[in-house]
């Protein structure tokens, strides 16, 4: 990723990401496949995804950012 993943980055943008995906499967993000998800994909925020069901926000962004 060019630019450094924050609580405010979208889903979608984590997606364009190589190994993004896999990245929030490792930790459990639900709203990859979620029907409903799908369609706000580029609104949802890592954060307040995090926020809502009870991940490790600070952990995800780590493995995003590669640290």
């Amino acid at each position: 990723m060019t630019t450094k993943a924050t609580s405010k980055t979208t889903l979608g943008k984590i997606l364009k990401i190589k190994k993004g995906g896999k990245i929030l499967a490792k930790h459990g993000v639900p709203c990859l496949s979620c029907p409903m998800a799908s369609m706000e994909i580029d609104k949802l925020e890592i954060g307040k995804v995090c926020k809502m069901y009870g991940l490790n926000l600070k952990e995800i962004l780590k493995d995003l950012n590669g640290k």
